[in-house]
């Protein structure tokens, strides 16, 4: 039978309008089976590729987590200290300078000492528990230390032993202040905790208004979320999150703020991934140190360590319950709650964080009604918590770093960087600067800020910088004029043309008869060099010691020129200049470009005894475990015999006595035997002063930017600031150290040389080497105030019985010995 072949066609229907339409066939089971079976094919390989899509997202997102989290989490700044204040027996200190620098350090004065930071002082006698510390020699722990101070001088110290009793040691420190950091192009700032040294009462409070089931969910709480928006609504205001600490920490970590869907996603399946890897602890330790809490400056303050410095001035560990709460509320909005900026805010956010501990056990109601009703308690120096509050001093910091560590290191592997900054000594210099230019301005008429200033000051004993100044407005971190500007100094340079000539003993003294009388200096390829007096005038005849103390230019470049002009310019390299520079006559007057820690430096060398000690800022560098894994020794070496330092220093010593910086005397309450000279350019556009005490060596200029004359000599300008500065540093008098090469020789001379009278009398220290003292006006009338230099007379006898009865040389040329002011 053969199957016919059978074509179905379509019905043609009648419509209502009388057209004729076409209606398909009804298509059948084994079709409409085909294509779900299709439309299935298609759906389950879209889910498919849909979920190795998302599993291979979910494996991008949770490498990107453990990369992260388990790597170092953060660049962490270097952190910028301090010296530590050194209290020790005999130190003369008043004690409420002891008690500024505990306050500054954020100690609490309390009735009783029973605390880690806090003291309490009884007339002369201060009790302190010190905090344990890192130093860089060396881990210190907590101590109960007790001082008596007696006639202003510290007369005992001791430091409790565990059973109650004291025992008396010689010296103690307190911890350095951090004042500055390094950091990383994000400015992020941060102090790492660890998780088991934060408060019990910080972790509840964030517990306790952030995410209360923290412990219990799996980084994302939809029950929480639907619990804050129900209370949100019955409050008005957002007073709780939706969001868990876990999802918090992602959103800072590794998101960003944008307020969208996909970031919101994101959010939730990293939290949960990060839950899955790591614990509970670790995820809150991550937190407490992320969480951004304010701004200073440009610096953004990121966790909880060091919120509680800038906010409290204080460690952590010892702020008190409403401080920490403070802290917890903070977190939910820094700006906003800033207790700085809106105080009241803050204090209502910070009481609605203790209600919430109340409400949910962690504070019984007597805490809660004592924290509520305590005050913010802010620290009066939050404002001043700013980074390089003392850029110039951080630029020589940086200086110092440059050769030993990549900016890298500085910006990120979170060292302590220990330097030698003394802020009371910092203060008085910025003080006495504004205050000093002020006047000068006012009294010269000048422009209002027209001068300029740059300062420094060194221990005289190891090179350290104390203080420094590189702009009139101190906080200001632009150009730094004490490093980076190179000016002429002037008759700065004087004393090392002087030194030169006294390291010839046998050729000259102090009482050395130079000429101060018109000189031309002829110079191949440039015109006669012909210098003159600041006052015009010629002096004749005198001694080199009045030379100096006069500061008469015809005298030293004569003795310059006699000497030979490359023999000052080995002496300059020799105490420790190490720039290129023109070998000319010029030299002499100090036409050398030099920055004031040029000046700084070779002016050590003489203030140090003729020691040559580099100038630094650094004393130690510790790693981010506080290890060190830097130290900055003190190098020394011998440029100038002792005796000829103390022939220059003498000299010095004249040039403030009696000579052109007598002024800088007027206001010091003791005699300090200060030693310096003043320093004046061309058409006073440089005005300069240099001096030291035993201790302390400070130098100053003053100019202006657009080098115009100011009209000021070093004595009527940076005189002034130098002196203001010096009367509020505690210095130490300047004895110059017994030599037995020296010999204390009494001298006659003329006030007026035309007379020759030799009616005057005046003691030098001479060296053995220049005795006889011949081819002076008044020879004759020289004797020799020792039995040693007896060797130079005829007879060559010694006098022993008189020699008993005479008090040593140096007694008799520097005086009594003075008690220190």
């Amino acid at each position: 039978m053969v199957a016919e072949n059978i074509t179905v066609k379509p019905r043609k229907k009648i419509n209502k309008t009388g057209k004729k339409t076409i209606s398909q066939p009804a298509a059948t089971p084994r079709a409409a089976r085909q294509i779900r079976r299709q439309l299935g094919y298609w759906l389950l390989r879209g889910l498919v590729i849909f979920a190795l899509a998302v599993l291979a997202y979910l494996v991008y997102l949770d490498v990107e987590i453990r990369k992260k989290f388990e790597g170092q989490k953060w660049a962490l700044p270097a952190h910028v200290y301090t010296r530590p204040m050194e209290l020790f027996v005999g130190q003369r200190i008043p004690v409420s300078l002891i008690e500024d620098e505990l306050r500054e350090l954020g100690y609490q004065a309390r009735a009783d000492v029973d605390r880690i930071g806090s003291y309490t002082r009884a007339g002369s006698q201060i009790q302190i528990y010190q905090r344990e510390f890192q130093f860089w020699d060396g881990f210190r722990g907590a101590q109960l230390s007790r001082l008596t101070l007696r006639e202003g001088r510290i007369d005992r110290i001791e430091t409790a032993l565990p059973g109650g009793d004291y025992t008396e040691i010689e010296i103690i420190r307190l911890e350095p202040r951090l004042f500055g950091s390094v950091s990383p192009l994000s400015h992020e700032d941060r102090s790492l905790l660890r998780l088991e040294d934060a408060p019990a009462q910080l972790i509840n409070a964030l517990i306790a208004i952030e995410d209360r089931q923290f412990y219990s969910h799996f980084g994302i709480n939809p029950v929480g979320i639907m619990r804050a928006m129900v209370r949100n609504f019955r409050a008005g205001r957002v007073v709780q999150g939706g969001s868990t600490l876990t999802q918090q920490l992602i959103k800072n970590y590794y998101l960003t703020s944008e307020q969208t869907y996909k970031r919101k996603i994101n959010e939730m399946l990293m939290a949960i991934l990060l839950e899955i890897h790591y614990s509970k602890e670790a995820i809150l330790e991550a937190y407490i140190n992320e969480v951004y809490l304010s701004q200073a400056g440009n610096r953004a303050i990121h966790g909880f360590a060091l919120a509680s410095r800038y906010f409290f001035g204080r460690p952590l560990q010892e702020l008190d319950l409403h401080q920490l709460a403070l802290l917890a509320g903070i977190n939910n909005g820094p700006s906003y709650y800033n207790p700085i900026r809106h105080p009241v805010r803050a204090l209502e956010r910070r009481n609605l964080v203790l209600q919430t501990m109340f409400d949910e056990g962690y504070i019984d109601q007597q805490q809660f009604e004592r924290a509520a009703a305590a005050e913010l308690d802010i620290s009066a120096n939050v404002e001043q918590a700013a980074p390089l509050s003392y850029p110039a001093f951080m630029g020589l910091v940086r200086e110092n770093l440059r050769d030993d560590y990549q900016q890298d290191d500085l910006a990120s592997a979170g060292l302590q960087i220990y330097t030698t900054l003394n802020p009371r000594i910092q203060a008085s210099l910025q003080q006495a600067a504004q205050q000093q230019l002020a006047d000068i301005e006012q009294l010269k008429q000048l422009p209002a800020d027209s001068l300029q200033v740059a300062a420094v000051v060194i221990r005289t004993d190891n090179g350290e910088v104390a203080a420094m100044l590189g702009d009139r407005a101190a906080g200001f971190s632009g150009y730094n004029r004490a490093m980076q500007a190179l000016r002429p100094v002037g008759s700065l340079l004087k004393p090392f043309v002087y030194l030169t000539a006294l390291e010839s003993p046998s050729q000259y003294s102090l009482a050395t008869t130079i000429s101060d009388r018109s000189i031309v200096v002829s110079q191949q390829g440039s015109p006669d060099w012909a210098p003159q007096n600041y006052d015009g005038e010629e002096h004749g005849d005198i001694m080199l010691i009045d030379a100096l103390a006069k500061s008469y230019n015809l005298a030293t470049v004569r003795l310059g020129m006699e000497l030979g002009v490359e023999r000052v310019a080995d002496t300059l390299r020799r105490v420790g200049y190490q720039r290129d520079f023109q070998v000319l006559p010029s030299l002499l007057l100090g036409a050398v470009p030099m920055s004031l820690l040029d000046v700084g430096q070779i002016y050590l060398s003489l203030a140090s005894g003729g020691f040559k000690t580099p100038v630094r800022a650094v004393r130690s560098v510790l790693d981010n475990e506080r290890q060190p894994i830097g130290r900055y020794p003190l190098t020394v070496e011998q440029v100038v015999q002792p005796e000829f330092s103390n022939l220059i220093n003498y000299a010095l010593q004249e040039v403030i006595r009696n000579g052109t910086g007598r002024r800088v005397l007027q206001g010091f309450k003791y005699d300090y035997g200060l030693a310096g000279k003043t320093g004046t350019t061309d058409d006073y556009r440089d005005s300069w002063f240099a001096g030291f005490s035993s201790n302390y060596l400070t130098v100053v200029w003053v100019g202006r930017d657009d080098n115009q004359p100011t009209g000021l000599t070093g004595a009527s300008g940076a005189a002034r600031v130098w002196s203001s500065a010096m009367q509020q540093i505690p210095l130490q008098r300047l004895r110059l150290a017994a030599n037995d090469e020296l010999v204390a020789t009494r001298v006659a001379y003329s006030l007026n040389p035309d007379k020759n009278d030799c009616s005057l009398e005046r003691q030098l220290p001479i060296h053995r080497a220049s005795l006889p003292l011949r081819n002076l006006r008044c020879a004759k009338r020289i004797t020799y105030d020792s039995a040693d230099a007896s060797r130079e007379n005829q007879s060559g006898t010694k006098k022993a019985d008189n020699n008993k009865k005479r008090k040593p040389w140096w007694r008799r040329i520097f005086g009594r010995k003075k008690k220190d002011g």
